[in-house]
């Protein structure tokens, strides 16, 4: 009678901890994602946070590659997995933003500065021809 006890006993275990390491894989990209979409609404909302955007997506980077080598270590659902992917990548995209915006710093406050105050349409293409003259010529 106890062998016909104990292999339900140890499959009840291993479904639990299936379970659990799902529901902790599930936890962490949500926060992945959460993590993505706040480094790039940061990154829109102003150049003077640049710090806070470069900050979240390294973040990002890390709990990415986190969630993918759980999804995959894990068999979790394709979802997790195209979803890892797609957030990796613009995670990628996020460094190269944040690098450009760290680079041109100066170039692009002045921008927004310009911008905000430019009412019309002219004022707006005033302030973008100073960005582009402000620009380096071997990068226009």
């Amino acid at each position: 009678m106890n062998s016909g006890v104990e292999p339900s006993t140890q499959q009840h275990p291993q479904s639990e901890a299936a379970k659990s390491a799902l529901a902790l894989t599930r936890t962490l990209f949500r926060t992945f994602l959460l993590t993505v979409l706040g480094a790039v609404f940061v990154y829109i909302l102003n150049v003077s946070y640049v710090w806070l955007s470069a900050t979240l997506t390294v973040i990002a980077g890390v709990l990415g590659v986190v969630v993918l080598v759980r999804a995959i270590r894990f068999k979790q659902p394709r979802v997790v997995l195209l979803g890892t992917i797609s957030g990796l990548v613009v995670t990628a995209i996020m460094c190269l933003l944040v690098l450009t915006a760290i680079v041109f710093y100066h170039q692009i406050s002045t921008l927004q500065d310009c911008a905000r105050g430019a009412l019309t349409i002219q004022a707006q293409n005033a302030c973008q021809v100073d960005f582009q003259n402000s620009v380096p010529s071997g990068l226009r």
